[in-house]
């Protein structure tokens, strides 16, 4: 198997602190700039599970990178540079505490609350009488806070503003680009064949202004279904098509694992690692429209550092 990229210990000029997240290693420069290494980890049910995936970390830093790009006359966002195939380099923003999910259609863990009983998520009301995969009226705003540690809880518009977690107008103007994010994503997804079904994005401020942080578009934080035949799929009842991780949480449910005390992850395979790590490398060509290539595996750690120094040096 590929080499992997699990855990990451740099020492960069001007390193203040890092920040080890489910997925994303964060470095922090000086106050002031902030380098991401996407590794090769990958989490479900907001446990990360024991081994990492090929290229995988270079897959969600260059979906994500190209979607910054393509949002940037829409929101600013923090992206300064991408100085290694892994690693996103941009200003530090003070992130707010709620990620905003918006989602396009009925499914995942919305229709799993749905179908036990639930007609209202995060201060949304839903109508009876949906089914799995239904595409909503209008997309729906469902955040949920961020949580240190163990899994984030959903919360409404309402009582972001009323517990002041976020002031109403920088609330208002997350949900304002959050919406103009989803469409813009949407039409490009459609440009290749896919629909966006979900998504979620995380802002920061910085200076008294509001940042795009994080990543965006990506199957860690995305879920896509393929646009062919995704009415006749629906009609039928049929599971969906689709590009995102929902697969590795099914095949984890259908082992015995959701995140719960006392279960056990499965074993995860070096064959089954491999083939989700072409589940994302398939997932990167779809919605880029790029063959994907993949970078140097040779000392990850050691590229890393080279290029992420070589950047900084040549920015003072």
């Amino acid at each position: 198997m590929a080499t992997t990229l699990i855990n990451t210990d740099f020492n960069f000029p001007g390193q203040k602190s890092v920040y080890h997240g489910k997925v994303r290693d964060v470095y922090d420069i000086n106050d002031d700039i902030m380098v991401m290494v996407a590794t090769d980890r990958i989490s479900a049910f907001d446990v990360i599970l024991p081994k990492g995936i090929p290229y995988k970390g270079q897959v969600l830093n260059q979906i994500a990178a190209k979607f910054l790009d393509a949002t940037a006359d829409i929101v600013p966002n923090w992206k300064l540079a991408t100085p290694d195939p892994m690693v996103t380099v941009g200003l530090k923003c003070e992130g707010f505490r709620v990620e905003m999910i918006i989602r396009g259609y009925l499914t995942g863990s919305a229709w799993r609350e749905y179908q036990a009983g639930c007609r209202e998520l995060c201060g949304v009301k839903l109508p009876d009488g949906m089914r799995e995969n239904e595409r909503f009226p209008e997309p729906i705003i469902t955040p949920t806070t961020k949580a240190e540690a163990g899994q984030d809880e959903n919360i409404s518009r309402e009582e972001i503003i009323a517990q002041g977690i976020v002031d109403k107008d920088d609330y208002e103007l997350m949900e304002r680009y959050t919406r103009a994010l989803f469409r813009r994503g949407s039409e490009m997804a459609a440009e290749k064949g896919l629909i966006l079904v979900d998504t979620k994005y995380e802002f920061g401020k910085r200076d008294g202004k509001v940042y795009l942080i994080d990543e965006i578009h990506t199957p860690d934080s995305s879920r896509y279904f393929y646009a062919d035949g995704y009415e006749e799929r629906f009609e039928k009842g049929e599971p969906q098509r689709q590009l995102s991780k929902e697969f590795v949480r099914q095949w984890l449910i259908e082992h015995g694992f959701m995140g719960k005390a006392g279960q056990t992850v499965p074993e995860m395979t070096d064959a089954y690692c491999e083939s989700v790590s072409e589940r994302y490398i398939e997932l990167y060509e779809h919605i880029t429209g790029e063959r994907f290539v993949k970078s140097d595996e040779h000392d990850l750690a050691a590229r890393i550092e080279r290029n992420v120094t070589q950047w900084l040096e040549n920015r003072k």
